[in-house]
């Protein structure tokens, strides 16, 4: 077995990743992917004959049998102009004829056509007019769940929404449960799970950029990835199995290039776990809180950073007695700004509250930023307030009481000019792991304090802009077993036990690759998914 493993014969395709392995970014993948989903997923064209459509229309699909189910897809807000009900399933074109009146010559028989919008009424059980509508039709497998999809656009206010889903659900059609049009769209192998997550991820967005991340996602960028990582899996697999049954008929194996290959699939998990970090920010957001003694310009300070007047200022110490909450956007990611009460020592009752809700406030953001006086450089009370949160031994230390990273702002720049440079306590230099000058006045600083944010945040690259696909923790825990056994693979090789233990692991990375996009993953992990999603979607 030793001397098998010392040759460089090459086999099959053993070593040809390294040697062929197309040089794309990530980035790349999903525009590629995007345009080829564009072209299986849209309209017709002159090169798609009407004999591919009937076959694919007759093509069984996974819901098939499944109840047809209809909701309102739209907010139902009472001040919007339309409002949208869509029906999926195998009876979606039957009820359609039932709740809807086409306007013309044309009306008995009548049959929608794919692609298609036709003007008419909704009308009840009874026969009765309930609100002049337009439908919308799309039948297999040319819609969001590949089944044949209705909808129905009514007036808004709610009223004439609610009266024709109604009529769709006495005409045959079940109230769909949250998701369940995703699901169905999954299932029936429109979309994988992670492009499904992106869906749920373009809703809640709160940014363009978050949206902009979706969207590549859902273009099929790690899709894409997770695809081309089993396709390479499943090559090596295949010859390290045949090598099980043929192993006296082959030449010897390439090691070092198998060793090669497994750490070229290790280096694109690897890049795809490094987005995970980018992702949490433009979903979640972050809370930054304002500390600081009174009257170094906190409020100021955030008055400039929000271009609001949100924080009453004056030159009292200590106007500002609560907490004040604004937020504003740095670079895509949302940024809730907590401006504190300045901290220091009072006998006046409503002072000491606010003081202990800074603490509270600091203790519970996501990253701190301490602000003092330029002019006046570190004081004594700077320090008791640094010695309060992160106490006298520093973060990690039993008496801090701040749990993310800290910056200082050095505010008030415009009044400082000639002054010497900011003197800080040795503990204060190690805890703070930015320093940026600013003045609230001119604005000045203030694109560099966006830089330091992001940069402590752990996503320096979104103050560069431009911004692809990330990765959710569920498909980041997912990343990191196929990561460890591909690393176990390694292992296995260089310890040289035998061939058959090699596979074992190999396996293991299939599945838990095959989890990110949705491949063999039981109805739970579906259950969670889908179960965030709301009713319409």
């Amino acid at each position: 077995m030793l001397s098998l493993l010392a040759s460089s014969a090459p086999l099959f395709r053993i070593g040809w990743l390294t040697r062929n392995r197309r040089a794309r970014s990530l980035e790349a993948r999903s525009v590629s992917h995007a345009a080829e989903q564009s072209v299986d997923d849209g309209p017709s064209t002159s090169g798609r004959t009407a004999e591919h459509s009937s076959a694919a229309a007759d093509t069984p699909l996974a819901t098939d049998g499944e109840d047809t189910i209809a909701s309102l897809v739209t907010g139902g807000s009472r001040s919007g102009a339309v409002d949208i009900i869509r029906v999926s399933g195998s009876e979606a074109v039957q009820i359609a004829q039932r709740v809807f009146w086409p306007q013309g010559r044309f009306r008995f028989n009548w049959q929608p056509r794919s692609q298609r919008i036709y003007h008419g009424s909704a009308i009840d059980s009874s026969g009765r007019m309930i609100d002049e509508v337009l439908l919308l039709a799309m039948l297999r497998p040319r819609s969001y769940t590949r089944e044949d999809v209705i909808e129905l656009h009514t007036h808004g206010g709610g009223v004439c929404a609610q009266r024709v889903l109604r009529a769709c659900i006495e005409a045959g059609a079940r109230p769909a449960r949250p998701g369940e049009f995703t699901l169905r769209a999954f299932l029936n192998g429109r979309m994988d799970l992670s492009q499904a997550e992106n869906v749920l991820q373009l809703i809640s967005a709160r940014t363009a950029t978050a949206a902009d991340s979706a969207l590549a996602g859902l273009a099929g960028g790690l899709g894409q990835l997770v695809s081309e990582l089993r396709g390479d899996l499943l090559e090596i697999l295949a010859e390290l199995e045949a090598r099980l049954d043929f192993d006296d008929d082959l030449p010897p194996m390439d090691v070092p290039a198998l060793v090669e290959d497994i750490t070229v699939l290790q280096r694109d998990i690897e890049a795809a776990l490094r987005t995970s970090r980018q992702g949490n920010l433009l979903r979640q957001g972050l809370q930054v809180a304002i500390v600081g003694r009174p009257n170094v310009g906190k409020s100021s300070l955030m008055n400039s950073w929000t271009g609001t007047n949100r924080a009453i200022v004056t030159d009292i110490a200590g106007t500002t007695r609560d907490v004040l909450e604004a937020g504003l956007t740095v670079s895509g990611v949302p940024i809730t700004l907590l401006d504190t009460a300045g901290i220091r020592s009072s006998c006046d009752t409503v002072e000491q509250l606010g003081v202990e809700r800074s603490t509270a406030a600091a203790a519970a953001a996501d990253v701190v930023v301490m602000v003092v006086d330029a002019a006046a450089g570190w004081t004594d009370d700077d320090g008791e307030i640094f010695d309060a949160l992160w106490g006298r031994d520093g973060p990690g230390s039993s008496s801090c009481k701040v749990r993310g990273p800290a910056l200082l702002v050095v505010n008030k720049s415009d009044l400082a000019a000639g002054t010497k440079q900011l003197q800080l306590p040795l503990l204060a230099k190690e805890t703070f792991q930015a320093v940026v000058q600013t003045s609230a006045v001119t604005r000045d600083g203030l694109p560099d304090l966006d830089a330091a944010l992001l940069k402590l945040a752990g996503a320096p690259q979104l103050a560069a802009g431009g911004v692809s696909w990330s990765v959710n923790e569920r498909q980041a825990e997912a990343l990191i077993r196929a990561h460890e056994a591909l690393g176990a693979v390694g292992e296995s090789i260089a310890a040289d036990v035998p061939l058959d233990c090699w596979t074992v692991d190999l396996r293991a990375a299939l599945l838990a690759l095959g989890e990110v996009s949705g491949e063999g993953v039981g109805e739970e992990v579906l259950d969670a998914v889908f179960s965030k999603f709301c009713i319409g979607k």
